[in-house]
């Protein structure tokens, strides 16, 4: 099937150590998802949580729905439920017992019709480790270049 990017969360990659990946569905309302189709939403700050058996996606904005009269309206924070297996919980609930463990929505997307959410276990980063990723990247890439000018002459 043909998944198409809504919108991704470039924070996660540098403030943690992202390991397991699980897709999930998101259980919307008609206003949420036509405001999604319009790209007016956010999982920058987005993160998932093991509560009473069942995951919830937090942090996640999608703005309200302008043309919707306030009885058909959304809250754009309210938590949102994640349709995922039972097994799949048990195991990402053992995972975030750890410390230091988080679930982060690193991308939501559509698959055919349905909107579903890319959720990873992460480990926070310390200061010091971002600034080891970043000075690798910037080696990295003036690496690229001198190759690129080598190999223009």
């Amino acid at each position: 099937m043909k998944t198409q990017d809504i919108s991704t969360n470039k924070k996660a990659k540098r403030d943690y150590h992202l390991s397991d990946k699980l897709e999930a569905g998101v259980a919307l309302v008609g206003t949420e998802v036509k405001s999604i189709r319009a790209g007016n939403v956010n999982i920058a700050d987005s993160y998932a949580r093991v509560e009473r058996g069942q995951l919830f996606l937090y942090g996640c904005y999608i703005q309200p729905w302008e043309t919707a009269g306030k009885f058909f309206q959304h809250e754009a924070k309210r938590p949102r439920k994640l349709l995922v297996h039972k097994k799949q919980i048990l195991k990402l609930e053992q995972l975030t017992t750890q410390k230091g463990c988080t679930l982060i929505a690193t991308r939501l997307y559509w698959q055919g019709k349905k909107v579903k959410v890319e959720i990873m276990v992460g480990k926070g980063k310390s200061h010091s480790d971002q600034r080891h990723d970043l000075k690798k990247r910037t080696e990295l890439l003036e690496a690229k270049r001198e190759m690129a000018r080598f190999n223009k002459r």
